[in-house]
């Protein structure tokens, strides 16, 4: 209802959001399509969970949102993260029940977006996105960081494909994904494989005509104050993270590189696996070392929880036989990019995975090289 009071039972009272639909459901969070009864509009009301131990994350949430706003204001940028309109408490959990309940759920609305970068990739794992789209995303999401790091001074914390949210002409997202039951739905997308159809260029042409937004604030956290040492998605998670260390802004590039791969690829750059005798994490750290090469002892060794991973330098503890391979190898031999492709992406991918964070590319960097 917008309203931070409680409501006795039988009250008459005002409507503002009415629910048409849920979007989503997370561990933390329901998501509802809804109609904004005053504005006459639809946004997205994300309803945090009001379990105990949530309430200051939804407070922390709301703060970083708040900055965001105040410095799209100020610096005229940022047009690429999702925009907060609206934060309220209710009384019930799941958000549309009047309960008279002792926690009152943290409401954030937000402006509605289409589906996520996710669905779209998953109608085109044999061959990944077309390069061109590949690139105006990643100018889109790396402008976003950009703004994120230097403006607001906020780490996301978890940018992957489910968190870059796709807007643009609804009619265009209709085409792109017929089985969407509205731009905000995100269940039983399918998508036209491209080929020789005479249709591959129009659709081409919608591909181009997306525009993408940085999602979910909900794992993200101040640079100078980080909220928890477990950060990211598993397939996204930097090796400083893996390892225990202090992590900044460049956590947030890695993954980028990450998602930059799989875009154009339709896999995971790394996809651990735990086995028998070792754990997932373990695995993890031994793709990293096959694709980008010995990890040096200090980095390896400048943290305690390093001794979890190696016995000594350049020796992982649970992991004996490592198969390496070059990014350039790895596109040429199992993706089948020409020397002329390859050698440029990679150019561009692995600044954004250089072992030292210091010495990482930055979003700014990333958006003045000669791939994109």
């Amino acid at each position: 209802t917008g309203s931070h009071h409680a409501v006795r039972q039988g009250e008459v009272f005002n409507v503002r959001y009415q629910a048409l639909h849920k979007l989503g459901c997370g561990a933390f969070a329901t998501v509802w399509l809804c109609q904004d009864m005053r504005r006459k509009k639809h946004v997205a009301v994300k309803i945090l969970k009001s379990r105990e131990g949530f309430a200051e994350a939804a407070q922390d949430e709301i703060s970083l949102l708040h900055c965001v706003n105040s410095m799209k204001k100020k610096d005229q940028a940022g047009e690429n993260i999702v925009s907060l309109l609206d934060d309220f408490r209710m009384i019930g959990e799941n958000g549309f029940h009047i309960l008279l309940l002792k926690t009152a759920a943290v409401c954030l609305v937000f402006e509605v977006l289409g589906p996520s970068l996710r669905c779209l990739m998953g109608n085109y794992t044999a061959q990944g996105l077309p390069l061109p789209f590949v690139k105006k995303t990643l100018q889109q999401v790396l402008a976003g960081l950009h703004f994120l790091h230097k403006h607001c001074r906020i780490i996301h914390a978890d940018i992957k494909p489910e968190n870059i949210l796709l807007c643009g002409c609804n009619k265009t997202l209709q085409r792109l994904l017929p089985n969407t039951l509205s731009c905000g739905q995100r269940t039983d997308l399918t998508l036209k494989v491209p080929g020789g159809d005479p249709d591959n260029q129009s659709e081409e042409s919608d591909l181009m005509s997306i525009e993408v937004k940085i999602a979910d604030l909900g794992s993200a956290c101040w640079t100078y104050k980080p909220f928890s040492k477990e950060i990211q998605t598993q397939p996204y998670r930097a090796l400083e993270v893996l390892l225990g260390l202090d992590y900044g802004t460049p956590a947030d590039i890695w993954s980028t590189g990450c998602l930059a791969f799989e875009m154009a690829n339709g896999e995971h750059l790394f996809d651990p696996q735990p086995g028998k005798y070792f754990s997932r994490d373990d695995d993890h750290v031994g793709r990293i070392i096959e694709l980008l090469g010995r990890i040096p002892p200090q980095i390896a060794f400048s943290w305690n929880k390093s001794t979890n991973f190696f016995s000594r330098p350049g020796a992982l503890l649970r992991l004996s036989r490592l198969c390496p391979r070059s990014l350039r190898a790895l596109l040429a031999e199992r993706h089948r990019w020409t020397k002329h492709q390859a050698a440029p992406f990679a150019a561009f991918l692995l600044p954004m995975l250089h072992y030292a964070p210091s010495r990482r590319a930055t979003a700014a960097q990333c958006l003045q090289h000669s791939w994109l």
